[in-house]
């Protein structure tokens, strides 16, 4: 149905795609049907997406053409074919969060995300897929609507969540990139099982606003990258960064950081702490062995990496859950009213949950959270980056789910990600940077930075890029 022309294209950063398209070398159309062709050879082994918008990206890939030919400043990304979340609503295009009561759901205005990639002139190509409501208790990409999202390393293992649709789409070459969102990990957990890079930024980088919730209370997700390129990830956090009314909590946007240099990195007086479990964690070996080996390659740039004992417990998941079911409650449950029928097991639970916790509960969970944001930050005082695995395993077959790791057993649900929701709660940004492979399956290296050091995090993604290259892996269905 739509032209393909090389498969060169289909592996190219989106800054290069760009890059060509401001020059001539390739136009608007040419690349929209080109990863159109892509979704349509792939998608139906993968179900990466929940809505493919053909007719709507090639009218935008059109206009965007004109505006080329027009002469004058074009916005950065303009022509550059790009998925979105389906959390994240889009104006005239359905917008579902893999609910069967939002399947029909045509929103009439944009989320900010959706507001700020259009007018970075990228062209949205679909929605990506995701669990109902953003909640999977089976740490897996699976809605009633589109079906189960497949790992494209191994179609019997699971992507994760609850941004598996974009991490799937990005890593078999679909998209050059696309939106997830992170409430407790799901940015980089799917990160880490699929290859690719991601990043939750700092709490408030990102503005949350004109979701279907419409006002949240939102003390832990944000919106990022899903990249296949770091400074693909730092160009588009760029486009999305910045205050928003939507949303009071949001940060003014701190620029300064150049990926495009090639020279070698300088990481003299660098502090890592490297911690392989977080003090309460199951980790299979061969993942925290794999990780370390691509950290410790920054020792030749001059950063120093050491073990850090962390002021962490296993007792934390039980207050991100309260504050976490809570605000899903607040957000979502009216949902329970109006279609209680259509909603599923995951997303009912959670808001279920939620509506039964008492403000006390709230209240001093939300208080742990601020003991544990002067903890971390007294930690960050001695260390300019946290690195740990991002999740405890490799992508599990969710049919045969494994409940221990090197005869150790752990949580069913929590005990894949024992790292990633920490830093929801303490808002600092964390990335997952693909580690290498082990069994044949990704590993991903999680580093958290300071509050507010973006900027620092993608620094050293990029170092790690340079040191451990991993643009030349390619899955299975790519």
């Amino acid at each position: 149905m739509y032209s393909v022309t090389t498969d060169e294209l289909a592996f190219q950063p989106a800054w290069q795609i760009a890059e060509r398209i401001r020059s001539g070398d390739l136009s608007p159309v040419e690349a929209t049907e080109y990863f159109l062709g892509r979704i349509e050879k792939l998608d139906g082994t993968l179900n990466a997406f929940i809505t493919v918008a053909a007719d709507q990206a090639l009218d935008a890939a059109r206009k965007a053409q004109s505006r080329l030919l027009a002469g004058g400043d074009v916005p950065p990304l303009l022509g550059v074919p790009i998925a979105l979340k389906d959390l994240e609503m889009t104006a005239g295009l359905r917008s579902t969060m893999g609910s069967p009561a939002l399947r029909d759901h045509v929103p009439e205005r944009d989320s900010v995300v959706a507001k700020r990639v259009r007018a970075s002139g990228a062209i949205i190509v679909g929605k990506t897929s995701t669990p109902e409501i953003g909640i999977s208790f089976n740490t897996t990409t699976d809605n009633p609507i589109s079906g189960v999202c497949h790992n494209p390393w191994d179609l019997a293992r699971t992507t994760a969540g609850s941004s598996g649709g974009s991490a799937a789409a990005v890593v078999s070459g679909m998209l050059p990139f696309a939106t997830g969102s992170d409430g407790g990990g799901s940015i980089r957990i799917p990160a880490s099982f699929c290859g690719v890079y991601g990043i939750k930024p700092s709490h408030g980088r990102v503005p949350r606003g004109n979701g279907y919730g419409g006002a949240e209370p939102n003390q832990f997700a944000q919106s990022g990258p899903m990249t296949r390129d770091v400074r693909d990830a730092a160009l588009l956090l760029s486009i999305l960064s910045g205050p928003h009314p939507a949303d009071p909590n949001s940060l003014v946007h701190r620029s300064g950081i150049n990926l495009a240099t090639e020279r070698e990195p300088d990481l003299a007086g660098v502090r890592i702490g490297w911690s392989p479990d977080f003090g309460y964690g199951v980790v299979d070996p061969d993942v925290s062995d794999t990780v370390l080996i691509a950290l410790q390659k920054l020792r030749a740039f001059g950063a120093v990496v050491e073990e850090v004992d962390l002021p962490l417990e296993a007792e934390l998941i039980e207050h991100f859950w309260t504050i976490f079911a809570a605000n899903a409650f607040a957000a979502f449950g009216h949902l329970m009213d109006e279609h209680p029928v259509l909603l599923g097991p995951d997303g009912l639970e959670a808001m279920r949950l939620g509506a039964e916790i008492k403000g006390a509960d709230y209240a001093h969970s939300l208080r742990r959270v601020a003991n544990l944001k002067q903890d971390m930050a007294t930690v960050m005082k001695r260390y300019n980056f946290i690195a740990s695995p991002t999740t405890s395993i490799t992508a599990f077959d969710p049919n045969n789910r494994p409940t221990e790791v090197d005869g150790r057993k752990f949580d069913g649900v929590y005990g894949y990600f024992p790292f990633t929701y920490v830093f929801n709660m303490t808002g600092q940004p964390a990335a997952s940077v693909p580690a290498g492979l082990t069994g044949g399956l990704p590993v991903g290296l999680q580093i958290a930075g300071r509050y507010g050091d973006d900027l620092g995090v993608l620094w050293l993604s990029a170092a790690l890029e340079k040191v451990s290259p991993w643009a030349g892996l390619r899955p299975v269905v790519s």
